[in-house]
């Protein structure tokens, strides 16, 4: 079917008629290739012709041939342009197939808790995904740092981002080692900890974190002291099973050392909980499909997440 054409001013403008003309020697049937009339064929020529000030084409009764700026032109243009038309067709194909890079931005403590037990059985389903995780606890820009989607506790997720639930909420514990319980009194009231060592985390906007506790309707947070301050849970859960002191963690890592008997919770009637792990992203731009089976493989593979879609942060507290 033919088509109306319209010359749109911009450096692309005529270039692939050019080439439809340059490749069959013919108005007429560079026309027929490109599905338009001959007189858009000649009217777009003419046009890239006034703008790059030079003459493309020697036009005879029979015969359509190329000038020498035209063949300079020709020679630069035709790969360049299929380098457009390949680069088209990459990513048309993310956008419709789950393959490509996918970039996660993900705190420490989130990756034995999360992804350990999902990465080996993502790649494998999907070989066509190459998956890289940027494990830090700063707080990053998805779109700046150039990430497809992060993961974090739901309280520190941007109202303006889509949250998908991986978790279930749950409790910080604070956690000792026997040998260190046994060398200190057990802390039966918030206010027992200034008697104790305590493992203290750094924040990403550099402050230390205090200890947060319920009690009652009431919140609590302690300013607490002790040997150690370092930028992830898992580092404060090791020294704490070693005895260094005591450790205020998110329970789901916890639950391994406290079942073998490594670690012991104290405290807990004063636990504060946590709205749980969320995997988030932008709304404002499309998800492709390596990203859309990326979270559909954590929800399923995850026990400990409920069943629903995706929500805004501030309603899942």
């Amino acid at each position: 079917m033919k088509q109306n054409f319209t010359v749109r001013q911009g450096a692309l403008d005529g270039v692939e008629t050019f080439l439809a003309v340059a490749r069959q020697r013919s108005f007429r049937r560079a026309a027929a290739a490109l599905g338009v009339t001959p007189s858009a064929v000649s009217q777009a020529v003419r046009a890239l012709e006034a703008r790059l000030s030079a003459a493309l084409f020697v036009r005879t009764t029979r015969n359509v041939g190329l000038t020498e700026a035209g063949q300079r032109f020709l020679e630069r243009a035709a790969p360049a342009f299929a380098e457009l038309v390949a680069a088209g067709e990459a990513a048309r194909d993310l956008g419709q197939r789950p393959a490509g890079l996918l970039r996660l931005a993900v705190p420490r403590g989130v990756v034995p808790l999360i992804l350990e037990p999902i990465i080996g059985p993502f790649c494998q389903a999907y070989p066509e995904i190459e998956l890289e995780i940027a494990a830090s606890d700063e707080m990053v820009d998805l779109a700046a740092g150039g990430f497809d989607a992060g993961i974090r506790f739901g309280q520190f997720i941007a109202a303006d981002m889509v949250a998908v639930r991986l978790t279930a909420p749950f409790p910080f514990v604070v956690v000792g080692s026997p040998d260190y319980l046994r060398a200190r009194k057990r802390p039966e009231r918030i206010a027992d900890l200034r008697d104790h060592a305590c493992l203290r985390i750094r924040r990403a906007n550099g402050s230390i974190a205090p200890w947060s506790f319920i009690d009652g309707n009431k919140t609590i947070e302690a300013i607490v002291a002790g040997p150690l301050v370092a930028h992830d849970y898992p580092t404060l859960l090791g020294a704490a099973i070693q005895g260094v002191g005591l450790a205020q963690v998110p329970a789901p890592i916890a639950k391994a050392p406290i079942a073998d008997g490594r670690l012991r919770a104290v405290l807990t009637p004063f636990a504060v909980t946590t709205p749980g792990v969320f995997l988030y992203y932008s709304d404002r731009r499309q998800v492709l499909p390596k990203l859309r089976v990326f979270i559909e493989h954590v929800k399923l593979r995850n026990a400990a997440a409920p069943r629903g879609g995706t929500r805004k942060p501030k309603q899942t507290a």
